[in-house]
């Protein structure tokens, strides 16, 4: 009887770890590129895209986001219907054709909705804590920690080094010197030998 009970509970948590899908690395894996284009296109530090997604859709793995597609729990658009475990779910969430709708539909809020649009204004794509501040005050959420979860999760997964970008790097522009190169000009050394 014992062992049956402790298959079953091994059965039962290996389901468990299974049904999650996502993993934080494998979210950011798959969506850092759409991130730093949004990024690029409208000013919004792609840290900030990337943690609000992490944190409002649990790495892609909330009900919300597996069935809508909304990876940022906007809110709006008339009441959706899913199916959970043969149940008919009603929900205030918006629906997205797409997981990439949901990501530039958050950087047209952030960017047009006047009540965030004001930051796009005056911070740049550098400045993730004040977005993230920012987006908290002006009534994103109604957690008090929530910028402080985001946050947690953009240095945790030193997100904010997306939000760099070559340019800001004028080493990173330079091609290193290739060594099967048979000019015969060897490249100079940094320190002069």
């Amino acid at each position: 009887m014992k062992k049956i009970l402790l298959i079953t509970a091994l059965l039962i948590s290996t389901l468990a770890a299974s049904a999650q899908k996502n993993t934080s690395l494998s979210y950011i894996d798959k969506f850092k590129a759409d991130a730093i284009r949004i990024m690029q296109e409208t000013g919004i530090p792609a840290s900030i895209i990337l943690g609000v997604a992490m944190h409002e859709s649990a790495c892609g793995n909330s009900a919300v986001a597996q069935n809508l597609n909304n990876q940022f729990g906007v809110k709006g658009g008339g009441t959706s219907v899913y199916y959970k475990h043969k149940k008919k779910v009603k929900s205030s969430y918006k629906q997205y054709d797409s997981i990439t709708e949901s990501f530039e539909d958050f950087a047209r809020i952030m960017t047009e909705r006047k009540q965030f649009s004001h930051l796009a204004d005056q911070l740049t794509q550098y400045d993730y804590v004040a977005w993230a501040k920012g987006i908290q005050r002006s009534g994103y959420a109604s957690s008090r920690k929530w910028a402080s979860q985001v946050l947690g999760l953009i240095n945790k997964y030193k997100l904010y080094d997306l939000d760099q970008t070559p340019a800001d790097h004028p080493a990173l522009l330079q091609p290193a010197p290739d060594p099967t190169d048979q000019t015969g000009i060897q490249p100079k050394m940094a320190n002069n030998q």
